[in-house]
């Protein structure tokens, strides 16, 4: 067992050390494609985009398949003064903790024909595209059960916890540009300021009220306008937005909402408002038998008194899309304490390293109990 958890470990440092961004996990899917054909595994790989499936076990019996995913893309963010590929969200461990699973399966070969395990290593989680890309593959064909597993702050789920679901929140963001003319500094009459337009949006955001008991927010999260002459009055600009809420009835009415926003000041200011992107991720859907399972291989590795309830977040992930494009499918997210601090997405996000065998584990007895059941 120290072997293993050796190589879980190596392989998180390697995976954590070659960070790629979504959509350009080139060398990240070919790392894993490789270890899944030298561990008995039938691999698929796609000529369109990255990420990798791997078939473990006895796939001629018509056993229930069970796939377990892995997103594998890394953020794009400012780290020691300079922009680089980060995983600063934990894809490395949840990439390590699969593999990890996948040498565990091995370490017990008495279970190779009485198992039929799907691998999924899903690229662009962070551009909440990746899973619907995978869908249409065929990736979840036939597939009864999902599992999946994503490391948890601190503030969320403590070390020697975890928790059986993860009950996400709906995730929508907007790129945009405000489009108009520039002016002279001492002519403010001749343009309208576009930098005057994304203030009153933000004001105007913050008065969006909603049903209170259901956890919402909308915020600008990019905004950049004018250049290196001040005596301009800048006409352009181009802003971001993230909307968040608990619900997808809810991130209906906000999204109704902040549309009526852009439409109220392109007939105030006389300005064009153009969507130049839209992504989004829609709210957990829950099933009660993937989620006993998760929950009864939680107390086999870590006992019943460290067992979560489920885990409401208004965080979001694309592997909902999975259950909401099949929605036959048994699905549950493991939520793992792992003293992950100071949050996700930070630059400088760090675990105890000593969670990935937890993952491992918990993993490893949630596929035991799907066959003995």
């Amino acid at each position: 067992m120290k072997d293993l958890e050796k190589q879980v470990k190596d392989t998180f440092n390697y995976l954590h050390q070659h960070a790629e961004i979504s959509w350009e996990e080139v060398e990240t899917t070919k790392y894993i494609a490789n270890i899944l054909k030298e561990n008995g595994c039938n691999v698929n790989t796609f000529v369109d985009h990255t990420g990798v499936v791997g078939e473990y076990g006895n796939f001629k019996d018509n056993l229930p398949i069970v796939a377990v995913r892995a997103d594998i893309d890394a953020l794009w963010q400012e780290v020691d003064g300079s922009f680089q590929a980060n995983h600063s969200c934990g894809h490395d461990a949840h990439m390590a903790m699969v593999l990890g699973l996948l040498w565990k399966l091995q370490q017990s070969p008495e279970l190779h024909k009485q198992i039929a395990i799907r691998f999924i290593f899903q690229p662009a989680e962070e551009k909440g595209a990746g899973a619907l890309k995978m869908v249409e593959k065929g990736a979840v064909d036939n597939v009864e059960y999902l599992f999946g597993v994503h490391l948890r702050p601190q503030q969320e789920c403590k070390m020697g916890n975890a928790a059986p679901v993860i009950v996400h929140g709906a995730t929508k963001m907007y790129s945009a540009e405000i489009r108009g003319h520039d002016a002279h500094g001492a002519r403010p009459h001749l343009n309208i300021n576009a930098i005057e337009v994304g203030a009153q949006i933000v004001n105007l955001l913050s008065k969006i009220h909603l049903d209170p008991r259901v956890p919402h927010s909308v915020k600008m999260t990019n905004f950049q306008a004018g250049g290196k002459s001040s005596n301009i009055i800048p006409g352009n600009a181009s802003f971001s937005l993230d909307m968040r809420a608990q619900s997808n009835e809810i991130m209906d009415e906000l999204d109704n909402k902040v549309l009526n926003i852009f439409e109220a000041m392109k007939n105030l200011y006389d300005v064009k408002i153009k969507l130049t992107s839209t992504e989004g991720i829609a709210a957990a859907r829950t099933n009660e038998q993937a989620t006993s399972i998760m929950r009864e291989a939680i107390k086999k590795v870590l006992g019943t008194e460290n067992v979560d309830p489920p885990l409401v977040t208004p965080g979001g992930d694309d592997f909902h899309f999975y259950t909401i494009k099949r929605p036959e499918l048994k699905a549950t997210m493991l939520g793992l304490g792992c003293d992950l601090s100071p949050g996700l997405h930070h630059p400088y996000m760090t675990f105890n390293k000593d969670a990935l065998m937890n993952g491992v584990h918990i993993l490893f007895e949630a596929i035991k109990e799907v066959y003995q059941h």
